[in-house]
């Protein structure tokens, strides 16, 4: 398929509004799972945006900022993932490990960003010091409106006036390379999840993730809810475990806090 004219535009306003998102950190719209389903929404091929979007977010699941640490932007590889799926009929496993060069450059554009935006603390110093609050507010737009439409141009001329190159260079690929694409891509969403689980995974938490793997992988079905469904059980019984746990812990304290005032009365 080939990306008119419209499609770019409407990708270069979603990469904007999404970046914009991603740089405050505020509604995380700007997660792959959001970025790819709606740029596929725009592309006209949904069921890929929400695969794309799928591997993409077990990708960068163990990835996010941490003070001036800046991963490859998830907005660009997002859009990239699908776009190159979509007008190079790749399997989104491949088009993950294509998308990768775009979202790095988004990332040194941002970490570039964070070095020449101090220049504004001087001006940001002297309006606190004067009490110019109305100066104080309008100068925080300047910042934000260089990093909007700079996820919208590198949006736009990622997807829309670099598709001929991109296709090129997709197409002019060997067999053994594409493969190889497509295995680094596939091997992401699995080094993704395991950073997050290296975080997150506790030692009483591992026979459901046990579980969860044999369900996932041994029976072999097409649809994923009832292992989703199996999950919320589960999750539940542990909610309200812990619920119980924490009452009976809260009654023992309040027992020992009795029987040492009636020993001091004693």
């Amino acid at each position: 398929m080939t990306i008119t004219l419209t499609q770019g535009i409407l990708i270069a306003v979603w990469a904007m509004v999404a970046g914009l998102d991603c740089w405050l950190q505020a509604f995380y719209i700007f997660r792959p799972i959001i970025v790819c389903t709606i740029t596929g929404l725009i592309l006209g091929d949904l069921q890929l945006g929400v695969i794309a979007g799928g591997l993409t977010e077990l990708a960068f699941a163990g990835l996010t900022p941490a003070g001036g640490t800046q991963p490859p932007n998830t907005v660009l590889c997002g859009i990239m993932t699908v776009v190159i799926a979509a007008t190079n009929k790749t399997a989104p496993t491949t088009a993950i490990g294509l998308s990768l060069p775009f979202a790095m450059l988004m990332q040194y554009i941002l970490l570039f960003y964070y070095s020449s935006f101090s220049l504004f603390m001087s001006k940001f110093d002297k309006y606190a010091e004067e009490g110019n609050a109305r100066s104080f507010k309008r100068l925080n737009y300047i910042p934000l409106t260089i990093v909007v439409l700079s996820f919208g141009i590198v949006a736009f001329l990622s997807a829309y006036a670099a598709q001929a190159p991109m296709h090129q260079l997709v197409t002019s690929m060997p067999q053994w390379l594409t493969h190889g694409f497509e295995l680094a891509g596939g091997i992401l969403p699995a080094v993704g999840f395991a950073m997050l689980l290296k975080v997150m995974l506790k030692a009483q938490y591992f026979p459901y993730l046990l579980i969860g793997f044999v369900i996932a992988s041994m029976i072999p079905f097409s649809n994923v809810l009832p292992v989703a469904l199996i999950g919320v059980v589960f999750a539940m019984i542990e909610y309200y475990r812990s619920r119980k746990d924490a009452k009976v812990e809260a009654k023992m304290k309040e027992l020992e806090t009795k029987g040492d005032d009636m020993e001091d009365g004693i």
